[in-house]
């Protein structure tokens, strides 16, 4: 069994979510004269790969220490959405089950194509991965909760729409964006749309339910497009943790693992060594030619 990395690099330019504490590191001490070199580190739960926990936004929820490894690593299927989804999009369940197969109790991967414009990118674009990627509406919460997912995973900001937040307030340029774009394509007004009944539904309707999230996936993932895989998240055995920085990986056969590495060696990759999405638009055709 080999492991794909999921997770995006994490360091000082690595923005967290709009308004959270960023990553700070400072040397305490140096090899010369201190014989060694030690750091402190300060941040947010809410900046690279991390995954939200309950008592994010339900009080009486579980800390990150008492999610089971059982529930954190398990069989799941990474789903492509790039080819429907663009600037401010809402994703359903349809668009997901078209693409890859979704079994109850699955760990759920939804790759919007968003983190292409992550920190680590060669086209990295801050604006349209935190404030104008895709997002879903009540029905895909309904949908998860139904397949009784275990966990579901995002590739860009938040697992709810960008527009369905604060930043509605916080980004009033790209409200308005966003507002004459629904009109357009959803025949609805932001506000008609994303109703104040429907405030980040992906977080208030979904953590006392059980199913949580992760956000700003990454790494390899375009080599996982639209299959399924044994995946797993392993955050801190955080106690009192409301969210946790994590490693998430998906775990695969030796044998797939050689395959998936050839098709690496033929992609051209981030300054992290990881696949550069945008730049490899191949991988993503050939996702779209296999999906069910």
């Amino acid at each position: 069994m080999k492991v794909i990395d999921l997770t995006i690099p994490l360091g000082v330019g690595t923005p967290p979510w709009p308004t959270y504490i960023p990553l700070q590191v400072q040397y305490f001490k140096r090899l010369a004269p201190n014989g060694a070199n030690g750091q402190v580190v300060t941040h947010s739960n809410h900046i690279g790969t991390h995954l939200d926990g309950e008592i994010h936004f339900y009080t009486p929820g579980k800390d990150i220490a008492s999610l089971d490894m059982d529930f954190l690593v398990h069989e799941g299927a990474i789903v492509d959405l790039s080819d429907v989804c663009g600037d401010y999009d809402v994703y359903t369940s349809k668009m997901v089950e078209e693409r890859v197969e979704v079994k109850e109790g699955d760990i759920l991967i939804i790759h919007t194509g968003y983190h292409h414009y992550g920190w680590d990118q060669p086209t990295g674009d801050e604006i349209r991965y935190m404030i104008k990627h895709p997002g879903p509406d009540r029905e895909f919460a309904e949908w998860a909760k139904k397949k009784k997912l275990r966990w579901i995973g995002v590739d860009c900001g938040s697992a709810d729409h960008p527009m369905n937040t604060k930043i509605r307030e916080w980004m009033p340029r790209q409200a308005k964006e966003c507002d004459a774009h629904f009109q357009k394509k959803y025949g609805k007004s932001l506000e008609e749309f994303f109703s104040d009944d429907k405030y980040q539904l992906m977080h208030i309707e979904m953590f006392d339910k059980g199913i949580i999230h992760a956000e700003c996936v990454g790494g390899d993932i375009d080599l996982l497009l639209n299959q399924r895989a044994v995946i797993g998240c392993y955050p801190w055995r955080f106690v009192d943790g409301e969210s946790s920085i994590a490693r998430i990986v998906a775990h695969v056969e030796d044998d797939r693992y050689e395959e998936l590495m050839k098709k690496k060696a033929k992609a051209e990759l981030t300054r992290f060594g990881d696949v550069a999405g945008a730049k490899n638009p191949w991988l993503h055709e050939e996702a779209r030619k296999n999906h069910k």
